[in-house]
């Protein structure tokens, strides 16, 4: 009788393929970055300039906006050259919107800090598009969804380091000086006040812009595996076609939408939760969604070594039930109980974005490139649900109710793991060479 040969286990990432790899899992890092120093410019702004909540809003739409806005052009740009160059592209874009705050801040205009936070946007938009599924393709497509999570684990490092950032450089420069205060100051006086702020979130955005730039030149010298379209070449609208009847895809970019909603929405109102719950100021408050985004960090690391044991269709849907009922206990329960269970959905959490792109993207072959900008667009999830959140909290009168929205928005992200599960895509790999 012959033996039977145990199969070969495929490899995360081959040796030849490891530098650049790392290189890519920098960018994780940086727009991470960006999305949370994005975060404290509308408190920021809301005292530097004396605005309204709905004024400091233009920013996340500004954001947000140019997510969607660029996703698809980023799609079809990488489709007709390759993902090196839309990573170039979108570095480029990251660095210029970057060093628009320079004269955004010498002319002291919050229309001209927008313009440049919508370039800077635009350029994490394309990012995103690009490296999000390169990083599926650059190895085997076993281990797309669990090296997509390897990658995505130094994202919210970058968010840590954004809100310290923030905090040092940006929130401690900030006069304290209410709005009360600067309407009744004389014109020159206040000027110089906010000058002086200004300047803290102008030096920030220039700084990180110049590492960009580095980081930029690094990527360009370095030679990037291509992944070469061999089939398929029929054209955009032939390729949405495909996509639009692919029940996974289109089940994968519905889960992303509400995905991206319920993390923005939870983050969002976790310091007024716990300042409501635990009777303190917002300084004090912010340590804990600090101590979410360590958390969310750190799990991503575990629930990419649990991939090597579990399917990871199973860890979504399993980490998505757990999430329901984080979430019942932060809506009906109060105190450091209701406080440390919202603080938990920040595990159940940190594997679901790449977790969801991975899956979606499966089967999709040299459709990855187009079906990567719709993943990216469901990012508009995060401006929409969030605002609905409000809305609820506002009517109601309760914070605590607000939260069935993200509960809701965890549904749906089990119902995809479930389903997946269930009905798994066969893959079709992109050829990949030198």
């Amino acid at each position: 009788m012959s033996q039977q040969i145990p199969p070969v286990k495929a490899e995360l990432i081959s040796k030849k393929d490891f530098w650049p790899f790392l290189l890519l899992t920098s960018l994780f890092m940086l727009w991470g970055v960006a999305h949370n120093m994005t975060d404290t410019l509308l408190a920021a702004f809301k005292r530097i300039m004396s605005m309204t909540d709905f004024q400091t809003s233009w920013i996340q739409l500004a954001f947000y906006g140019s997510y969607f806005c660029l996703a698809l052009p980023a799609a079809i740009f990488i489709r007709k050259y390759t993902y090196k160059s839309g990573i170039l592209l979108g570095l480029g874009l990251f660095a210029i919107g970057s060093l628009l705050f320079y004269p955004a801040g010498m002319m002291m205009s919050y229309g001209f800090f927008l313009l440049a936070l919508y370039v800077l946007a635009g350029g994490l938009s394309i990012l995103e598009t690009a490296a999000n599924p390169y990083i599926l393709v650059i190895g085997p497509p076993e281990t797309a969804t669990q090296r997509l999570n390897l990658a995505q684990s130094f994202n919210p490092i970058g968010s840590v380091l954004g809100v310290f950032l923030s905090k040092v450089f940006i929130l401690s420069q900030l006069n304290t000086a209410e709005a009360s205060d600067r309407t009744s100051m004389n014109p020159e006086a206040l000027k110089a006040i906010q000058a002086d702020e200004l300047a803290g979130v102008v030096s920030t955005y220039v700084g990180v812009a110049l590492f960009l730039i580095f980081v930029w030149f690094v990527i360009k010298a370095v030679r990037m595996p291509v992944a070469s379209e061999t089939v398929e070449k029929d054209g955009i609208i032939a390729g949405f076609k495909r996509l639009s009847k692919n029940k996974n895809y289109m089940r994968g970019v519905m889960a992303q939408f509400f995905y991206v909603g319920a993390q923005i929405g939870v983050w969002s109102f976790t310091i007024r939760y716990v300042m409501a719950e635990l009777d303190m100021m917002e300084s004090a408050a912010s340590d804990y969604y600090l101590v979410s985004l360590i958390l969310f960090a750190a799990s991503r690391f575990l629930f990419t070594a649990l991939m090597k044991f579990f399917k990871p269709s199973i860890l979504l849907a399993t980490s998505s039930f757990v999430a329901i009922l984080l979430s019942f206990v932060v809506i009906y329960a109060s105190g450091m109980v209701a406080v440390i269970a919202l603080v938990l959905i920040s595990v159940c959490m940190s594997l679901m974005f790449p977790t969801i792109y991975g899956l979606s993207a499966e089967g999709l072959g040299n459709d990855t490139k187009l079906g990567g900008s719709g993943l990216i667009m469901a990012i508009l999830g995060g401006a929409l649900i969030t605002a609905a959140q409000g809305q609820v909290s506002d009517i109601s009168g309760n914070i605590h109710l607000s939260y069935y929205v993200p509960l809701i928005c965890f549904v749906v992200v089990m119902y995809f793991g479930i389903s997946h599960y269930l009905h798994k895509p066969e893959a079709k790999a992109e050829k990949m060479v030198l």
